[in-house]
């Protein structure tokens, strides 16, 4: 039997092609006897690194052993004496040769388009695809020009498909293998049309190119199967003839292949599938694309028996395989280079100035100059940084790098340094110089300084654990004093880390696309790319895309994809199979007897995680020091908001910091923008330029704010939870917000009420040793945050730096090796400096239960003092900070809601579009009210707005509504323009009704058609008479046209006008007059509808207006409807099938006021986990609202009760006298003890006024519809 290896094959990066996964190829071409196999997807290499892992994760015992061979091996030949060890010398040999054998070697390579006519010819059909070539690279150089002619595919030839062209395989051939490929190649290809000369000229032009590592390719894909295609065998057969002619006659080997695009011969209809959803196709079509359904990985014996007559195509298999060298395509961090100025230094100066001994000394010493390696292991240190030859441009860096922190120091720091200081900075940059970082931080604080001082771009003070270097803070990276705040540098990068540096940073939304094409600008297009990412088939979505190939009913395929849990007990990560077994309707069906049901849960078992599609990734970005195609292979991707296309690696963000490509998060932060906003509201309302860096942290009115949970808004600390606690806790210095911050999270959650308790005096705080108060006093003796674990080992038991670092990521990722021996560690020093071993013991067990949870502080701190500005912001500035995040909201009606909400709760009125107050955004005027912006307006461009703006500004208000339409510039501020502008009241305060515009004059136009064309006649006879000889005295206006009546519209119509034009219902709401009802006698919310499973068993009251009805037909010919209605929170839908569609279909008129009673159940025994809303009533809520409410509960604190409140209550009951009973409950929180009591003379007409005091009256609070307990 020939020996032989797979090299045409598609793993499912081909995509919606190959259904293979790679670990499955490798383990079954390695437990096959095969010793390699190559990867040759459709025009890209997205699989390429996780196959280059996973072979290493496969050779790494074998590695290993060979290893500890060679080592043996080498301390024979060392020995003074070898010759007494000649059989044992030999028997290494032996083993080493063996071990070599066993390596499974990596071929890299893809099947590329090749342009049949050039690359940038994009003209016809033809030129939207390519013949097939398969490229193979033989050595790392070969590797280099793959994946630059693949980039290049994509970047210079993509049309319909990446192509590369015969001309980039002429200059990039070097260290390339090429095979001719499938049916699809052009030698075959020519050869099925007859053009014999054509092919064997093309086979000339490769053999000349390529010599003897170009190979000619057979397939053999014989099928009988009647749903297969049986055409292709016909011409592999016809084309091989001529393949095994032409190869003898020109001296080429042939190889054969079998175009694996699946693992085994029973995924073949799994893959038949694939193929449907990748074409569009139903499984029953008969003119659709089918496969042979012989294009599994083989088996070398299967192969044998394919090729019995050609053995030596199958053993040139392996002669390719032998001139595949073994290379890594990882690297050491290739960094980015920063053009440090002249006039500081050049490399060629540092070569002159410094020896190679003054450079090893300095990159093998600490900080002081203390020798702390081996000879040996300061060599490797060298070497790992690159050798000598970039240490002195990294030295010229570090040297920069630490002029520019310096200068920095002093300006945060004072002149002269603290000797803590010093030390912290002398330490962090010898850390970062001696790891070969300090290009990175220069090249980070400079697109910061960028974004900052040229851009005029909101930068964050820091993100993550970037913000615990002190370094990071003098260059204006970070804005947080790391050392003020105990925050630890080696948490963020320390010696014995093996991770690169990672400073993610935070700009305003606005702004991170400007930073993003400043980064570009300098750098250079081709040496700045985002990163990819992979979308893989989830499993309820296998299920619906086999559903649809399948042709099972809709109905169905919903109601199996619904049967999917969202989570199985114990179990992290779950697959449909699994599903299958937890969930026993899922189990009935896949085991169903409709063949259709039981295929479908079948086939989508065996898709389920294939790769589906690719995207970028939200934040990701790289910088290169070359153009990223010299280090990975690059694709093209559109950028969503610019439409531009960029460059996007092939390597996904997990592994692409393997290649040594550097990876930056550029994210965009809506609270930044909000921020920066606000600050240009107060410049506008108070000409104020508030400096929102340098605002105090003592702000009483900021504390007062979050003492009160006023934080609707705010940032990270809005949630109604944390409110509560904040209420509890009264937060009076900064680090109670960094503390709550951290520890409000799942887990860390519990320790609040202690933490609160001993803020309050109520719990005795206890440390453990008294010494541990250093660094436990901030958090009142509760360890919160994962630095203080780090200070406290230090503290305790002398761990180094990089020690506690390791002891914060054991504990936190439950590392129990690592942990035994760090506690004995701890153990052992903590009794050396003199504490108990019981204590020390407790301490541990503590650190243990808790370390999990603790929290990174350097980011809790960055992000409560964003949290901080936020609040000092809405505490100081209300209006401005108000009409900011309305303006960025106008998207999210629930948010909206919301906030309109929180400005009236504030005293703040809002107010609608006004031509003579608004200005693009939302703002505030002189009383401090806010003023709804134009450029919210739908049908309003920004253009219009700006001409409506500047027209204002420079002639003043506009006095009517003529002197606006004569005034106004009529092509930017167009008639659709003014239609919105006067349906969104933009024009009320002219005192014309807005449905005067649409008044038909009778001749079949409205009178704002006839203003428009008033206001074109005016601005052109202005024009003309200010050109003529006279100018503008010659000028006689035009009549005014009149402005007719018209018949007022109803409240609603005029609303819903409204509504459609800004978002929301501004100048009233439809609902108002049942707003109590809905608020405070509903017990859901619309909104809320939607989450069934959060209403099951519940009597469910909800109601509101009716925005939609839609109307259909069942598959059983049934009629269905579909209510949508909406109230306060947003809208929800509720469905009406069967009965209730009979019952309730005539309430599905818009505009009808509705209550709905119902509750969630499950829809069937058989089915317990979907779950359906039953509807038990539909009114008119007209008709039901005096009904409704049948008593209020008024709950008093006795010590906040005085005379003027005593009074506004008594004065709100006895001037709305009704039918609802009334009761109070007085309490006496000192002593604990309150008194209920009813009111038997006085019955109440529940107002919104009453509510509204209630409400705002902060000691009162009620219910309504309550039972007395």
């Amino acid at each position: 039997m020939e020996p032989f290896i797979h090299l045409h094959v598609h793993t499912q990066y081909s995509l919606l092609d190959g259904q293979a996964p790679i670990d499955s190829l490798i383990d079954k071409a390695y437990n096959d006897g095969m010793r390699a196999i190559a990867i040759t997807d459709h025009g890209n290499m997205f699989g390429i690194k996780e196959f280059f892992n996973k072979v290493n994760k496969k050779n790494s015992k074998v590695q290993g052993l060979i290893k500890d061979l060679q080592k043996e091996l080498a301390s024979i030949e060392a020995a003074e004496e070898p010759s007494g060890k000649e059989s044992r010398k030999e028997e290494l040999l032996r083993q080493l040769k063996e071990a070599q054998g066993n390596l499974f070697k990596p071929i890299i390579g893809c099947e590329c388009y090749c342009a049949r006519n050039h690359r940038h010819k994009r003209e016809n059909k033809e030129d939207r695809s390519g013949w097939h070539l398969i490229v193979l690279a033989k050595n790392m150089q070969g590797y280099k020009n793959l994946i630059k002619i693949v980039s290049l595919s994509w970047t210079d030839g993509f049309y319909g498909r990446p192509r590369i062209d015969k001309e980039l395989l002429e200059r990039y051939h070097e260290g390339l293998i090429v095979c001719s490929a499938c049916l699809g190649g052009e030698i075959p290809q020519k050869i099925m049309n007859g053009n014999i000369e054509e092919a064997e000229k093309a086979i000339l032009w490769f053999k000349n190119l390529f010599g003897e590592d170009y190979y000619l390719e057979m397939q053999r894909h014989e099928t009988h199967r009647p749903d297969a295609d049986q055409t292709v065998y016909e011409h592999q057969v016809k084309v091989n003839k001529v393949l095994i002619e032409l190869a003898r006659k020109h001296d080429i080997k042939l190889i054969a292949t079998n175009d694996v695009h699946f693992v085994n011969e029973e995924d073949a209809e799994a893959h038949d599938r694939l193929i449907c959803l990748s074409t569009g196709k139903d499984l029953d079509d008969p003119n659709r694309m089918r496969y042979t359904k012989q294009e599994w990985m083989k088996t070398t014996a299967e192969m044998n028996q394919i090729f019995a007559d050609v053995p030596e195509a199958l053993s040139n298999t392996l002669e390719i395989a032998d001139k595949v060298e073994f290379y890594s395509i990882d690297s050491g961090p290739i960094m980015p280079t920063f053009n440090i100025p002249e006039d500081f230094g050049t490399e060629e100066e540092y070569r002159k100035k410094y020896t190679d001994k003054d450079i090893f000394d300095e990159f093998t010493r600490d900080e002081n100059g203390k020798v702390v390696l081996n000879q040996a292991d300061a060599e490797a240190k060298i070497k790992k940084l690159g050798g000598y030859d970039k240490l002195y441009r990294i030295k010229l860096e570090a040297d920069y790098l630490a002029k520019i922190t310096y200068e920095g120091a002093k300006e945060r720091y004072g002149d002269p340094l603290s000797d803590e200081v010093a030390e912290r900075l002398n330490f962090e940059l010898h850390i970062m110089k001696t790891m070969g970082f300090p290009g990175y931080f220069l090249i980070v604080q400079d697109f910061i300084r960028a974004a900052r001082e040229e851009l005029g771009v909101s930068v964050g003070p820091g993100r993550g654990s970037a913000a615990g270097s002190a370094v990071a803070y003098c260059l204006g990276i970070t804005k947080i004093d790391p050392i003020k705040y105990d925050l630890l540098f080696e948490r963020f990068l320390n010696p014995d880390r093996i991770s690169l540096p990672d400073i993610d940073t935070d700009f305003d939304d606005d702004g991170r696309g400007e930073v993003l094409r400043w980064v570009t600008d300098k750098y250079g297009a081709e040496r700045v790319a985002h990163i990819i990412t992979y979308g893989t088939m989830a499993t309820k979505s296998a299920i619906k895309d086999v559903a649809r190939v399948e042709k099972l009913p809709l109905a169905e395929s919903n109601r199996l994809a619904k049967l999917v849990p969202d989570k199985i007990p114990d179990m992290k990560k779950f697959k449909l199979k699994d599903a299958i077994e937890y969930v026993p309707e899922l189990k009935e069906a896949a085991n169903s007897p409709d063949p259709l049901m039981r295929d479908t849960l079948k086939y989508a078992q065996m898709l389920e995680g294939n790769v589906r599609n690719t995207g970028v990734h939200a934040c990701g970005v790289i910088i290169g020091r070359y153009d990223i195609s010299d280090v990975v292979p690059v694709s093209t991707a559109k950028d969503k908001d610019t439409g531009e296309e960029m460059l996007v690696t092939q390597y996904e963000g997990s592994v692409i910091e393997e290649t040594g490509l550097i990876k930056m998060d550029f994210l965009g932060l809506k609270t930044l923008s909000n921020i920066k906003d606000t600050i240009e509201n107060i410049r506008l309302t108070t000409g104020q330029e508030l400096d929102i860096d340098h605002i105090s942290l003592e702000d009483p009115a900021t504390y007062k704010l979050y003492c009160e949970g006023k934080t609707t808004g705010t940032f990270q600390f809005e949630s109604a939870g944390m409110q509560k606690y904040l209420k509890e806790l009264q937060p009076s210095k900064f680090e109670d917000l960094i503390a709550m911050n951290a520890l409000y999270r799942p887990g860390p959650m519990d320790y609040i009420p202690s933490f609160i308790a001993r803020k309050q005096g109520k719990e005795e705080i206890k440390y453990d040793i008294p010494v541990m108060e250093r660094y436990l006093k901030d958090t009142y003796g509760i360890t919160v945050y994962q630095e203080q674990v780090m200070l406290l080992s230090r503290l305790l038991a002398n761990f180094t730096r990089g020690e506690s670092d390791a002891l914060r990521k054991a504990m936190g990722k439950k590392l129990i090796e690592k942990m035994n021996h760090l506690k004995s560690k701890f153990m052992a020093g903590g009794k050396a400096n003199g504490y108990e071993e019981a204590t020390l013991s407790k301490i541990w067990s503590d650190w243990e239960k808790f370390a999990s949870y603790a929290f990174n502080k350097s980011h809790a701190t960055c992000y409560s003092w964003v949290a901080y500005q936020t609040a000092y912001l809405k505490a100081n500035y209300p209006s401005e900070f108000m009409a900011a995040i309305l303006s960025r909201s106008l998207s999210n009606i629930s948010d909206i809601t919301k906030f309109m909400d929180e400005c009236k709760a504030m005293g703040i009125q809002v107010l609608g579009p006004d031509v003579n107050e608004s200005i693009l955004k939302f703002s505030v005027d002189k009383e401090k009210n806010i003023r709804f912006g134009l450029g919210a307006i739908k049908g309003v461009g920004e253009s219009a707005v700006q001409n409506i703006i500047e027209e204002r500004k420079k002639n003043g208000k506009y006095k009517d509504l003529f002197d606006f339409i004569e005034r106004v510039n009529l092509s930017s501020c167009n008639k659709k323009n003014i239609e919105s502008l006067a349906l969104a009241g933009a024009l009320d305060n002219f005192g014309v009704q807005r449905e005067s515009f649409f008044v038909d004059n009778g001749k079949g136009e409205t009178f704002l058609d006839v203003l428009v064309r008033y206001g074109n006649k005016y601005q052109l006879d202005k024009s003309t008479s200010a050109n003529s000889l006279f100018g503008d005295d010659c000028f006689a206006a035009i009549s005014k046209p009149e402005i007719p009546k018209a018949e007022r519209w109803s409240d609603l119509e005029r609303l819903n006008k409204e509504k459609e034009l800004v978002g929301i219902y501004l100048s009233a709401h439809p609902l108002d007059e049942y707003k109590i009802i809905l608020n405070h006698v509903c017990n859901t919310h619309m909104a809320e509808i939607k989450d069934k499973e959060a209403l099951l068993e519940r009597e469910v009251l909800t109601g509101g207006i009716v925005t939609g009805f839609k109307e259909g037909t069942t598959k059983t010919g049934k009629p269905f409807g579909i209510l949508k209605i909406e109230d306060y929170s947003g809208s929800g839908e509720i469905p009406l099938f069967g009965q209730d569609y009979i019952d309730y279909a005539k309430y599905g008129k818009s505009g009808m006021y509705l209550l709905v009673r119902g509750k969630v159940e499950p829809r069937s025994k058989y089915q317990p986990n979907v779950y359906d809303f039953r509807i038990s009533s539909i009114k008119l809520l007209q008709d039901e609202k005096d009904k409704l409410i049948e008593n209020i509960r008024i709950t008093v604190p006795i010590h906040e009760l005085d005379e003027t409140s005593i009074n506004e209550l008594s004065t709100l009951i006895k001037s709305n006298p009704g039918g609802t009973l009334l009761y109070f409950k007085v309490i006496d929180g000192t002593h604990n003890v309150s008194l209920n009591l009813f009111s038997s003379s006085v019955r109440v007409h529940v107002t919104p006024s009453l509510i509204d005091y209630l409400t705002e009256n902060e000691s009162f609070d009620f219910k309504i519809n309550t039972k007395e307990k």
